[in-house]
Parts: C-alpha cells; structure tokens; sequence
C-alpha cells in the first residue's frame, strides 16, 4: 500500500542530510544560481564510491526496504565497524528512519530513497557484502511473482552485486513467500543455510527484531528465516 505523501517531509528531511541522500546535481557539475540544470539523483554518481561517503573502508551491508529504520538502527548500532545502507521507495518513512539514526549518534548509516528494481544503477559489481531482506512484499498473485525481492531476476542482479562468499540475509513471515523463495534460491545455485521456519523457537542467537516483526510474532505468527551465500 503507497503511504499518502506528507507535505512537510521534504523540508524536514533537510535538517537529515548528512543521513539521507535524496538529490543533487551530479558530481564534477557546479550549480550555478538560476540554472535549469535539472537534478538527478545523487545515487548513480555514488557507484563504486560508498566508502567516500562514510569516510572509510569497510564491509558494505545494504537493507532493502528499510522502513522506520529499527532493524538498520539497531544492527548498525551492535557493528560500529560495518557501513550500513539503507534502501527505502518511500520517502515519507525515511524520516522516521532517519530520527533514530541520528537518536542513536550513528555514522556509520545512510539511507536513500531509490527504487530496488534499478539497483544495478548505484552498486558497483562487488561493492556490497551482504543484502537484508526483511518482510518484503509476498506479491501473492501469481502473475506477479517478477516482482518478489526473492525472484531469480533480482537474485541474478544481486549476484553481480555481491562479491564470492557474498550473503543475504532474509526473512518474512509469509510462508508461501519463504516457500518459493527457497525455491529460487536452489534454482540458482545459492548455499541456504540456517533455515527455519519459526525463528523465535529456534536457537538461533543474535536476532535483531524490525517494527514489523515485533508486531506479527508479538501475535504469535512464526518468522521464516534463512541465509543464502553466493559461490
């Protein structure tokens, strides 16, 4: 569902922009008063060149479909040593996301607004270590199965993406989704390893909760969880 668009957030997220990357005038082009050189977005420009954005050279992890920011705020908050970027199609909920970053004093996030389809655009090949998908749209009509984050297509562009040993990092709690997503990833050739289907009842340790996870397994709705690793 498209979130009604709030008036106020565009002014408000200026008071975010060393967190939130949204436009600017291309790299190398001054801006110069009373050009009409339209503004394009700054992400292409950033491709191959992430770590100059945070200062530094570190492992890349990229969320895709961030939301309000608690699970990117929280992980990057535990791994001060890692570059954490978040990817989110709806501006307005990036100001949610970016308050917490920046209640939390972190450095270490960025977080863009950018459409997940053309991710091709602003990663370099290998420039990312590890994707997030976390309670991504199921899609559940068949005709659009193209459209799951977990589809082959996606998959073979994250493929270019992540370098050898590169990882995902998924989980939802729709079942049919988790079902056919285990089914692209055997279709790929994709190392699954630590599945489950219900990860609260499991024994895996470490698990750090989105808004959207609190609320389904507070109702008691089991979480699927798995991680993939590129060969």
């Amino acid at each position: 569902m498209r979130l009604r668009r709030k008036p106020w957030v565009d002014a408000a997220l200026e008071e975010y922009s060393d967190i939130v990357v949204i436009k600017e005038i291309p790299f190398g082009v001054p801006e110069q008063p009373g050009s009409s050189l339209e503004k394009r977005n700054a992400h292409e420009h950033r491709k191959g060149q992430w770590h100059e954005v945070f200062g530094r050279k570190a492992p890349l992890y990229v969320e895709l479909g961030t939301g309000k920011g608690q699970f990117i705020s929280e992980l990057a908050e535990q791994n001060p040593r890692i570059n954490f970027i978040g990817i989110e199609a709806q501006q307005d909920v990036l100001y949610y996301a970016a308050q917490k970053v920046r209640e939390k004093g972190l450095t270490n996030v960025r977080l863009l607004v950018f459409d997940i389809n053309h991710i091709l655009d602003i990663f370099a090949p290998g420039e990312v270590d590890r994707l997030y998908i976390n309670f991504c749209d199921p899609w559940p009509k068949v005709r659009h199965a193209k459209r799951r984050l977990t589809h082959a297509n996606f998959l073979n562009k994250y493929r270019i993406l992540l370098p050898a040993g590169g990882e995902i990092f998924f989980k939802t709690d729709n079942r049919p989704l988790f079902e056919f997503s285990l089914e692209q990833f055997e279709a790929c050739n994709l190392q699954v390893t630590n599945v489950t289907f219900d990860l609260h009842n499991s024994d895996y340790q470490g698990n750090v909760m989105t808004e959207y996870e609190k609320k389904f397994s507070g109702m008691g709705t089991p979480i699927n969880r798995c991680e993939v690793k590129f060969p």
